[in-house]
């Protein structure tokens, strides 16, 4: 499959020159290329992307830039619409702070070509957190079990945001109709796959604190997730 890794980033600067070439590493095939969508970093993310675009991918890594912070579903969503168009297959969803490891990606690739949807877990054996506190996996896993409760969707990681998906899961999804702006964006993701009967896999990662930059997630954008699950749970789908 041709594969688009799709990066959001916003203030990304100690991390993304880092990242890319981790991934080209990692990932030692030519059936995949890299964009990063930059929503106006003012601290030059977007310029380092540029520069290592002339300098050292100029035909596999590109560029979107946006200007100011239009959030992260936006962000995938733009992204995802970008690939479509240039006829990619498959695409993986990536943050650019390394709580997502480069070394993760081979697996991925590889589970994508028997499932519609691959996710890298934090909640199923042998997946977990790295250097979190006692509060933050509470929040973390009380989000998950509150929404798959709510939702009565088996995925043990629903707002986990490292997930690789086919072309048609994306379709069967339908971008045009993804009523999330924040956090639950992920959840909504998954449960309108689960819905639509993808083929759904998740396997164990582990999740480290982000080591430089500033996390994005706030308590004000958490509690708008939880409520916003409501509305997920009152969509109507077509009967299995």
């Amino acid at each position: 499959m041709n594969a688009l890794i799709v990066i959001p980033t916003y203030n990304e600067a100690e991390n993304i020159t880092r990242l890319v070439p981790a991934v080209f590493e990692a990932l030692p095939r030519q059936d995949f290329s890299v964009l990063v969508v930059d929503d106006g970093s003012p601290d030059g993310t977007g310029d380092l992307v540029a520069g290592m675009i002339e300098t050292k991918f100029p035909e596999r890594l590109h560029l979107l830039r946006r200007e100011g912070k239009g959030g992260l579903a936006s962000a995938y969503i733009t992204g995802f619409r970008w690939g479509l168009e240039r006829g990619f297959d498959a695409f993986l969803e990536m943050d650019a702070d390394f709580s997502h490891k480069p070394e993760y990606l081979p697996e991925m690739f590889a589970k994508i070509a028997e499932y519609d949807v691959v996710i890298g877990s934090r909640n199923v054996p042998g997946g977990g957190v790295e250097n979190w506190s006692l509060l933050r996996k509470l929040i973390s896993r009380g989000g998950s079990l509150y929404a798959r409760t709510l939702l009565r969707c088996p995925i043990a990681d629903l707002t986990g945001g490292f997930n690789m998906w086919r072309k048609s899961a994306l379709e069967a999804i339908d971008l045009d109709s993804i009523i999330s702006r924040g956090y639950s964006f992920q959840v909504e993701m998954k449960y309108r796959a689960y819905r639509h009967g993808c083929r759904i896999v998740e396997f164990p990662i582990l999740f480290p604190d982000r080591k430089a930059g500033t996390s994005k997630m706030s308590g004000a954008i958490f509690r708008e997730a939880l409520r916003n699950i409501w509305r997920l749970r009152a969509l109507k789908f077509p009967e299995k």
